[in-house]
């Protein structure tokens, strides 16, 4: 994933966050702790949120479990990122990651995480979707 994600124009610092187990050190990624993980995936993205640095206009957030992240949808949702607050990829209408958000909406990330809020859809169909390692396909 993290191979994938250095291979997106764009992006200037990766920080990944852990939760109920520790990670390893990661090459090339900040790792941040979410000491309150426990109260939903909205910890987490908060912890994340919280450790960019002060100039960070838009954060990018994919998850470690999608392992065939294209990352042409990364650098598609960069060249969206005027569009709106919080935007989301679609990969035949259904929606995924990456997800993209405004400085302006950090601080209000509910427990529920980014599923919670309502995003303007960017069309990724063309693209390969990031997959899901909790839910292989069969």
């Amino acid at each position: 994933m993290l191979r994938r994600l250095a291979q997106a124009r764009g992006v200037d610092l990766t920080v990944v966050v852990e939760g109920a187990h520790r990670l390893p050190e990661l090459a090339g990624a900040e790792i941040v702790r979410a000491a309150d993980w426990e109260t939903g995936p909205g910890a987490s993205l908060r912890a994340g949120l919280a450790a960019l640095p002060d100039g960070a206009t838009h954060a990018l957030v994919v998850l470690a479990d999608g392992p065939t992240l294209d990352p042409r949808a990364v650098e598609r949702l960069l060249e969206h990122r005027d569009d709106g607050e919080v935007l989301a990829a679609t990969y035949d209408g259904t929606r995924s990651h990456p997800v993209l958000l405004a400085r302006a909406t950090w601080g209000d990330i509910p427990d529920e995480g980014g599923r919670a809020l309502d995003p303007r859809l960017v069309d990724c169909s063309d693209l390969e979707p990031p997959g899901d390692v909790d839910y292989p396909s069969t």
